[in-house]
């Protein structure tokens, strides 16, 4: 409702609620934009730490494992000499294990900070900071108040 919608005849205390919830709006607002994109990021990161992980878990682990049996395999299928054929698997893993590396990196490397909530949390403080609160002595033409926050000692 605005001032237009009751002719102007608005109270003070109509006019602060009025400020007061909307500036609450656009606060709640601008933290569900911050939660929305730090959602995001956080997903990308999530993905990017799992490839990582997975990657450094199946060169550790499967290499003892699926290293003999792949080089046995070769060597049945190809009579090539079996330590050649164990280098050929070492090789293999080692491939395996970059290609998930390099998804790890990029999906990390996409994760950023979450700037639209950035952009209007400074746009917000830059309209708040040119806010002046108008004297009580201007409302009930009374004497200046008194600044509180400092101290006479």
């Amino acid at each position: 409702m605005s001032a237009a919608d009751e002719g102007g005849n608005r109270t003070l205390g109509q006019l602060v609620a009025t400020a007061t919830t909307e500036l609450s709006a656009l606060v709640h607002d601008e933290i569900a934009l911050a939660k929305a994109e730090l959602r995001d990021g956080a997903k990308r990161a999530a993905i990017g730490s799992s490839a990582g992980i997975v990657a450094g878990v199946l060169v550790l682990f499967s290499l003892p494992v699926l290293s003999f049996a792949l080089a046995y395999g070769f060597h049945a299928w190809t009579d090539l000499h079996l330590g050649w054929c164990f280098l050929i698997v070492g090789v293999l893993y080692w491939l395996l294990a970059g290609a998930l590396g390099g998804l790890a990196y990029a999906k990390i490397r996409k994760v950023r900070p979450p700037r639209k909530s950035i952009r209007e949390a400074k746009e917000t403080a830059a309209v708040l900071g040119n806010v002046k609160p108008h004297p009580r002595a201007a409302l009930n033409g009374g004497p200046a108040p008194r600044d509180v926050t400092r101290s006479s000692a």
